[in-house]
Parts: C-alpha cells; sequence; structure tokens
C-alpha cells in the first residue's frame, strides 16, 4: 500500500513576492458564488451550527459583506421564521442569507418553507458528503427549484468527491472532514484528510463549481492559505464562537474571577444530538464554553485586514491574482516554531 503525504496548514507558508501595493485599501478580497449576481465582499461563511449562526449572526454577516448559514437544529416553523426576518425580499440582498437543510425526513419541506421565507441560497448539511442521500438531495431539490437557487453541499475531502457533488448539482462545495476545532470524526472513524491538502486536490477540478474551506481554520494566515491553495470562500465556526451575535446565554464562570462565557458545540457531540433528536448515535463531536469576545463585526474587521495583507505580501490585489501569483514552500517543525510569536517559549 502506498501512503500519501499530507500538508496541514502548518507544515507550508506562502512565499513573499515584489509588490507594488502602496495601501491595502488597493486590495480587494471580494468574491463570488455561482447563480449570485452580486459578489461577496468578504470570502467568509459562518458555520450552520446552532451556537454559532442563527437570525443576529446571519444579519450581521450580511452586513459585513460575509454570508451566514441559519442553521438547521430548529423546527421547520421557526427557521424559516428566523431566515424571513434576515431576508430583504425587496432587493438583490436576499442572496446573502443562506439555510441548511438535511438529506432525509422533512428535507423538501424545509427547504420549501425556507423558500417561501426568500432564502436563495440552500446548504445541504451533512458530514459526510460523498454519499448517496446527498446525491437524492441535490438531484432532489435541483427538481424542485431548478436554476433559481444556489446548492451549497459537502462536507468532502478528495477531488473525486467533489466532481460528483458537482456532477450531481451543487454550486459550491465545502471542502474539510474532521478538521474543526470541536469535532472528533478523525479520532472517532480514523478517517479524513487535513483541510489545507483536501483544498489543494480539489482545486484541480475542471468544474466551475466553487470551493469552500470548512474545518481547522484558526486564523486570518490560514484563510490566506486557504484562498491561495483554491478555495473562494472560508466558512468558520470557532472563530466567531463567542462573539455577541451568537445564538445562546451568557453565563458566568469563576469565583475569585469572574469571566463571561458562552456554549459552543460541535452538532455531532452527545449534547447537540439529545437536544436536537433525543437519541445519541455516533458521538464524533465535543461541547464547551468560550470567552466573550464581543461585536463579531470587531472579529471580521480583523480577519479582512490580515487576509489583505496577505495578498499584499504576494503583491495580488485580487484573489484571481493571487491565486496565480501565490507560492508554497514546506517548512520543518523548526520552522513553525520560528513563525509564532515565540519569545514565552525562551
Amino acid at each position: 500500500m502506498k501512503i500519501e503525504t499530507a500538508l496541514s496548514f502548518d507544515d507550508v507558508l506562502l512565499v513573499p513576492q515584489e509588490s507594488d501595493i502602496v495601501s491595502r485599501k488597493e486590495v480587494s478580497i471580494a468574491s463570488t458564488l455561482p447563480r449570485v449576481s452580486d459578489a461577496f465582499p468578504l470570502p467568509i461563511i459562518s458555520s450552520p451550527m446552532d451556537t454559532i449562526t442563527g437570525h443576529n449572526m446571519a444579519c450581521e454577516m450580511k452586513s459585513c459583506g460575509g454570508l451566514g448559514v441559519i442553521h438547521r437544529y430548529d423546527s421547520i416553523e421557526n427557521q424559516a421564521k428566523i431566515a424571513h426576518a434576515s431576508v430583504d425580499s425587496t432587493s438583490l440582498d436576499q442572496y446573502a442569507i443562506a439555510a441548511a437543510v438535511g438529506v432525509s425526513g422533512d428535507f423538501e419541506e424545509r427547504a420549501g418553507a425556507l423558500w417561501d421565507a426568500g432564502v436563495k441560497i440552500i446548504c445541504i448539511d451533512v458530514a459526510h458528503g460523498h454519499h448517496i442521500l446527498v446525491k437524492r438531495a441535490l438531484e432532489k431539490l435541483r427538481g424542485i427549484f431548478g436554476q433559481a437557487v444556489h446548492l451549497m453541499a459537502g462536507n468532502v475531502a478528495t477531488l473525486g468527491a467533489f466532481n460528483a457533488l458537482s456532477d450531481w448539482g451543487a454550486d459550491s462545495v465545502r471542502v474539510g472532514v474532521g478538521g474543526g476545532s470541536i469535532c472528533s470524526t478523525r479520532v472517532q472513524t480514523g478517517h479524513g484528510v487535513p483541510t489545507l491538502q483536501s483544498i489543494l486536490d480539489c482545486a484541480r477540478t475542471d468544474r466551475d463549481t466553487a470551493i469552500i474551506a470548512d474545518g481547522g481554520i484558526r486564523n486570518s494566515g490560514d484563510i490566506v492559505k486557504c484562498l491561495a491553495a483554491g478555495a473562494d470562500f472560508a466558512m468558520i465556526g470557532s472563530l466567531l464562537s463567542g462573539t455577541s451575535e451568537t445564538p445562546g446565554e451568557v453565563l458566568k464562570v469563576g469565583r475569585n474571577k469572574v469571566i463571561q462565557v458562552k456554549s459552543y458545540r460541535g452538532m455531532a457531540s452527545s449534547e447537540a444530538q439529545m437536544e436536537w433528536r433525543g437519541v445519541i448515535s455516533s458521538q464524533e463531536g465535543i461541547s464547551t464554553t468560550v470567552r466573550c469576545k464581543g461585536p463579531v463585526s470587531d472579529v471580521l474587521e480583523d480577519l479582512s485586514v490580515g487576509i489583505r495583507s496577505g495578498l499584499s505580501y504576494s503583491g495580488a490585489r485580487t484573489i484571481t491574482e493571487f491565486q496565480a501569483k501565490s507560492r508554497f514552500i514546506r517548512q520543518t517543525n523548526a520552522g513553525v516554531v520560528e513563525s509564532s510569536t515565540h519569545i514565552l517559549n525562551r
């Protein structure tokens, strides 16, 4: 058996190149989705998790130029109501809100309710996207809504899976299996591919389907590497966790020093499964709390600044130019240490 090497974010760096960019304001990090006429100024999508994207997050993501995917772990009526509060049906920005459905049970009814609420981007949200049920769901929803809806699907880890979902009808595909900060899929099942490697592989596709990097992204530098590798967008969860716009109440913990925290959990965690469907099947995630971070707009602004700087280091003014010019090198473990703020390690 031949065992291939798979690269993760810390295994590589981008080589700085000559630049004539005087200001980050010259750099555009806008990106597009198929069937959506207007570009998104910010290539970031919030994850459809019940501790990340509800009404407030979806609205703030839209306001900041990104995209929010309203989670599906709610009744059809409540999810559709959240979407209808979030969508401005009188303008073209109805494409700036997305919502998730599953692949079995009530997914057709749920998709219909979301469509009636004004949602034109529907995310088929499952952990293992290279699956017959995803194929059936994509074909069914495409048959119902035709070309008027953008269908997002995933997650996948390989080029073959990416091409399959594209051929089944997906307009964009979430790429990354098992890399999330609260995901234990790789530990529980032994399956997965480092997210960056998956993006590098899927970027070799000859399909026009958009690539959404999803999983293991810890900072703006990781997003820059995703874009350089071929991604059109980055989907994030943990980076947005604990912000004011995430669902859930603020909790106070500690005795001598009280801090404020909010819940953050994987949708395959035992806590999420029990609350969602009253039974635990395969436990492939954990639940935790994270410190409150304040407004999500501050987090997104910091990420935006980092991404713009990343493009400027390669002398690129757009993502397309960046992908054409960028050059990766591998770094050693010593390089990883040197790349960090390592003064505290002395």
